[in-house]
C-alpha cells in the first residue's frame, strides 16, 4: 500500500475498471441520462470508491472515480461527490458485507416510482425473477419495494432508509421522480439485482397498461 494513501491503489484501480466497465453497459442501456446516477464500490473497510459528480456516465475513465469514506467525505482528492454520496455510504457502514451500489435512472424506474409514490411501494408477488434476489429460494414470496419521497436532504432520506431496513431486509428503493437503488456483495450481485427490479418494475407497469 502507499503509505502516503489510506487506502490501496491498485484495488482502487480494480474497482474504478469494474464501475466504468459496468456502468458503460447501463448507459448504453438508457439508465444513466444526461450526467445522471451515480455507482460505487467498497475498496475496504473504510473506503469507497464512487463516481465524481456531473460526469458523463458512459464515457467514465479513472479520473471519474473518486474515494470517499463512509461519511462519505473526500479522501486524498480535491474532486465533488455526488450529493446523494450519503446514500451509498450509510449502506456500506451498516452491512459490512455490501460492497456494491448501483443507482441508475432509467425511464421503467422513473414512471414506476411516480405511479407508487401513493402508495409508498411497489408489492412484487409470484414472479419467477424474484428468485434473483438474494436468499429468496422461490417465487412462492413477496416483497414490497419502498418508493420514498423526493428530497434534497440527503440526511432525512437517509433516515427513512434506515428505518425501514430496521423494519425489513431490502435489495433497493425508489425515490419519487427519480430513480433506484439496489445493492449486493459485489458488482455482478448488486448488477442481478438491478436487472431483476428493472425487469419486474416493467412487468407492474404492462400490468396496469393492460388493465385499464
Amino acid at each position: 500500500m502507499n503509505s502516503a494513501l489510506p487506502y490501496d491503489p491498485q484495488r482502487l484501480a480494480h474497482c474504478a475498471g469494474e464501475i466504468i466497465v459496468n456502468v458503460r453497459e447501463l448507459s448504453q442501456r438508457g439508465w444513466t441520462p444526461a450526467t445522471s446516477s451515480n455507482f460505487s464500490r467498497r475498496i475496504d473497510a473504510q473506503n469507497v470508491a464512487i463516481t465524481v459528480s456531473g460526469r458523463d456516465k458512459g464515457r467514465l475513465t479513472e479520473a471519474d472515480i473518486m474515494v470517499v469514506d463512509l461519511d462519505g467525505q473526500p479522501v486524498a482528492t480535491s474532486h465533488r461527490p455526488s450529493a446523494e454520496t450519503l446514500l451509498h455510504t450509510q449502506l456500506y457502514k451498516r452491512y459490512p458485507e455490501i460492497g456494491c451500489v448501483l443507482h441508475t435512472h432509467s425511464q421503467t424506474q422513473t414512471v414506476a416510482s411516480r405511479l407508487y409514490a401513493g402508495q409508498g411501494h411497489v408489492h412484487l408477488e409470484g414472479y419467477e425473477l424474484l428468485k434473483a434476489f438474494a436468499g429468496t429460494t422461490t417465487h412462492e414470496t413477496e416483497l414490497d419495494l419502498p418508493v420514498y419521497p423526493n428530497t434534497q436532504d440527503m440526511p432525512t432520506l437517509a433516515a427513512q432508509v434506515d428505518a425501514t431496513l430496521d423494519r425489513q431486509a431490502m435489495w433497493g428503493y425508489l425515490i419519487d421522480g427519480h430513480g433506484l437503488y439496489a445493492w449486493g456483495r459485489d458488482m455482478p450481485e448488486a448488477r442481478r439485482h438491478l436487472e431483476a427490479f428493472e425487469f419486474l418494475l416493467g412487468c407492474e407497469l404492462e400490468l396496469r397498461r393492460l388493465q385499464r
